[in-house]
């Protein structure tokens, strides 16, 4: 068809956007919708050239089954382009689904190169949430590959594309076999894809086969084969062992020793990157040696995780392995809390002068000496608010102001997302109930205390270097910090642990949402105490500190202090748990 042709009196063609063995795709502009400019979609045309008859009425028929599939699936998730009409113009099927405008992860992998691992397991645990639900419908897709994987630019979420049902029954129709018609592209088929006979694991291989073509910067199709035929790619990457040893798993050559469906796949994944599993709790992180007790009646166990250096464009320079210890708290009802443990030290606190988006309020540095205290690994969840404020417990009156009487206050819903939409007083009204519960003095940190405990010994602005990517933290990516790229801007809270750790092993230090302190706000560091105790006087106003999803990333910046009322209640609003022995 050539650009300005008019299909149906609706759709007309503004280019060819892709020419297969199956047919031809085409960006397209409906003109029925009332609008300038007018909205574009995508026009896909099989080819049906040469066939007989019976063969066109057997493929109208199967045509509309895998229609109404394509359809369901755009509906099941807003992650796959809905399906809008489907139509025959005399002996040619047409499929109109929506225009995606994004950008193809062949624009983002390129050949050479190389993507960091926290990223590369970040990029896969997104295609996995989209293809579990495509495997929840027991539908293969058949085609993953970079071509077929789409970063929306409206809001960076991954979208899958070109689903391969329709090619399926080109295949039948046709009389050929996969042999002859690959359903697939190569490197990213397995072998039980090639010889006809697609599984869910066979996506799972192709998923994997993305993430081995992002870490080592070539295609599969070019890497060698060793003599059972799995492919040779460990030799090329320098990553976690854990994380060659589920690729490994994800890229088997046999089928059933694969992770059998997406949501299989994505459950060690998330185990892998340290996001919260399934059930009410955070992460709980395996022991790695005996179980010590350091305090009296205080029971710490061992925990390592790795942490991520960054250079000002972004890119990681350094890994780190390291351990902490830390305690469980047990809430009831399976929720718990664990807390780690905070050596004490002495640090620089607040920004140089030389550091960008340095503010007066930050100044002058100097000098505090903290004593070790134990520190919530995460934020507060909302099942751990949930399980302490539960009962109408809240309703108590602090200084002249009173909690918040509700339970579940976040708007952006889920256990292990953080608590938000919480002011001072509701988070020391969680403070003041948890410790009736436990025994344990809880309560929220100075000032000094969580800058200490975001810094984890660094200078830089962010306890991971220099800047700071959405790779590492939920911030609004559209904006940068020094020479970092442009970033995803998640419009919400993520789950805690989601993204890599500090060097005392806290997560979400940066972003996701502000913590509340125990301080007063003051507009500057002249007379402030120097041991790490909270500043506190008659002053109504307190401290928020580490940024959110909403904000930009230089309010994430380790020193950064926002002063604000403390009746203040907002979704991008939480706290962290302190307690000293």
């Amino acid at each position: 068809m050539q650009p300005g042709t008019t299909l149906r009196n609706r759709y007309k063609i503004i280019k060819l956007l892709e020419e297969g063995g199956f047919g031809e795709t085409f960006l397209a502009e409906d003109l029925n919708i009332p609008i300038d400019p007018k909205p574009r979609c995508v026009v896909k045309r099989l080819k049906t050239a040469n066939l007989k008859a019976e063969d066109l009425e057997w493929l109208k028929n199967a045509f509309a089954k895998e229609a109404a599939t394509l359809y369901n699936l755009g509906r099941l998730h807003p992650q796959i382009p809905g399906l809008s009409e489907y139509f025959q113009v005399g002996n040619e099927f047409y499929l109109v689904q929506d225009f995606i405008d994004g950008v193809e992860l062949t624009n983002i992998m390129t050949p050479g190169k190389k993507i960091p691992e926290v990223a590369v397991i970040q990029l896969l645990t997104e295609i996995l949430e989209v293809l579990a639900v495509v495997h929840q419908e027991n539908i293969i897709h058949r085609d993953i590959k970079p071509q077929n994987i789409m970063r929306r630019k409206a809001d960076g979420k991954i979208i899958l594309i070109d689903f391969g049902a329709v090619k399926q029954i080109m295949v039948k129709n046709t009389g050929q076999t996969s042999l002859t018609v690959g359903i697939g592209t190569p490197g990213f088929m397995p072998v039980e894809q090639i010889m006809g006979k697609p599984k869910l694991a066979s996506d799972i291989y192709a998923v994997g086969m993305v993430g081995v073509q992002a870490l080592t910067g070539i295609p599969p199709h070019l890497l060698d084969d060793d003599e059972d035929g799995e492919v040779i790619w460990q030799d090329k990457v320098s990553v976690s062992s854990r994380f060659v040893d589920l690729l490994g798993k994800m890229v088997n050559s046999r089928a059933s020793q694969r992770y059998q469906s997406a949501a299989e796949a994505l459950e060690a994944m998330k185990l892998l990157s340290q996001p919260v599993n399934k059930s009410p709790n955070p992460p709980q992180n395996q022991p790695i040696a005996p179980t010590v007790i350091i305090s009296p009646g205080l029971p710490l166990q061992v925990f390592q995780f790795q942490t991520v250096t960054v250079d000002k464009r972004g890119k990681v320079t350094k890994r780190g392995e390291k351990q902490a210890r830390f305690f469980v708290e047990k809430l009831g009802n399976g929720v718990s809390l664990e807390m780690v443990e905070i050596p004490g030290g002495t640090f620089m606190m607040g920004s140089p002068e030389t550091e960008a988006g340095t503010r007066d309020n930050e100044s002058p540095q100097h000098r505090v000496t903290v004593p070790r205290f134990f520190m919530g690994k995460y934020v507060v969840t909302q099942a751990q608010y949930q399980a302490i404020m539960k009962k109408g417990m809240i309703g108590q009156i602090f200084g002249g102001n009173s909690s918040n009487s509700d339970p579940d206050p976040s708007d952006f819903k889920g256990a292990n997302r953080p608590v938000e939409t919480v002011s001072w007083d509701d988070a020391v009204g969680f403070c003041q109930k948890i410790s009736q519960k436990t025994g344990k003095t809880y309560r929220l940190p100075s000032e000094a205390e969580w800058e200490y405990a975001c810094r984890a010994g660094t200078t830089t602005p962010f306890y991971f270097g220099e800047t700071i990517t959405t790779d590492l933290a939920n911030f609004d990516g559209n904006h940068t910090y020094a020479y970092a790229p442009k970033g995803v801007y998640r419009k919400e809270t993520t789950e805690v642990g989601k993204f890599p750790p500090n060097a005392f092993g806290l997560y979400d230090m940066h972003g996701n949402v502000w913590e509340w302190c125990q301080d007063s706000g003051h507009s500057n560091y002249n007379g402030a105490p120097t041991d790490g105790n909270a500043w506190i006087d008659n002053n109504q106003n307190k401290l928020l500190r580490g940024g959110s999803w909403y904000n930009y990333p230089k309010v994430s910046h380790s020193a950064y202090r926002y002063i604000i009322t403390r009746e203040y209640r907002k979704n991008n609003v939480g706290f962290r748990l302190v307690f000293s022995p």
